[in-house]
């Protein structure tokens, strides 16, 4: 018996309507594929979508009214399952970790190959995470600690268990030292991030990738 081709049900949230007519045409055009619903806003979407769900949504971040980092937190309590790829202009740090935070899987910038959009959304569909390449780049270096910092390797250790919760006594018994050592530290750590409390300097070291 053959086994029927699964199609894929593309959902598209767009205010340009020349790129969502686009992308319609593109995705409704190519076998295997098949566009279920275009929203030119998050709020219309949100209405909506749960009488037709998709298995991808391809959504814009910057769109009129409710912006697509809040749609996509929104769309997700909804429907957990869903597959979102962003599909933007924008790449700054910001948006992008704000975007796969509230649960997109995948980050596509507008420049991206027709071929590869499509890829894209097969490859969400299968539990990938495509992105453009660059933005691959950026989330990788995300994870990279900066060597650039005005912490010790010792005081470096203190703060990842401060970052941990773990009390003074604590911290002392992981690292072998007593804890008036781990006062001395801290305090050090506190001058040196310019910070009045655990919490700041916790903030701090997270943000400038310490620790």
């Amino acid at each position: 018996m053959e086994r029927k081709t699964e199609i894929i049900n593309v959902s598209l949230v767009e205010d340009d309507k020349l790129i969502r007519d686009s992308l319609a045409n593109l995705i409704t055009d190519t076998p295997g594929f098949f566009v279920s619903s275009t929203f030119g806003d998050c709020e219309s979407m949100l209405k909506e979508i749960e009488k037709n769900v998709p298995d991808v949504m391809l959504m814009d971040i910057e769109l009129p009214g409710m912006w697509g980092t809040e749609g996509i937190a929104k769309v997700k309590k909804k429907i957990p399952a869903l597959d979102i790829i962003v599909f933007t202009v924008h790449e700054n740090n910001e948006l992008v970790f704000k975007a796969l935070c509230a649960g997109a899987c995948g980050y596509l910038t507008k420049n991206t190959p027709p071929d590869r959009i499509l890829e894209s959304i097969r490859e969400a569909r299968t539990g990938g995470a495509p992105m453009s390449t660059h933005i691959a780049r950026m989330v990788v270096g995300s994870f990279k600690i900066n060597t650039n910092t005005p912490l010790t390797a010792r005081e470096t250790e203190v703060l990842e268990q401060l970052s941990k919760g773990q009390s003074y006594k604590t911290i002392a018994d992981i690292l072998f030292i007593d804890k008036e050592t781990v006062r001395s530290h801290i305090k050090n750590i506190y001058s040196k991030l310019e910070v009045h409390s655990r919490a700041a300097a916790v903030e701090k070291a997270l943000k400038e990738k310490f620790i």
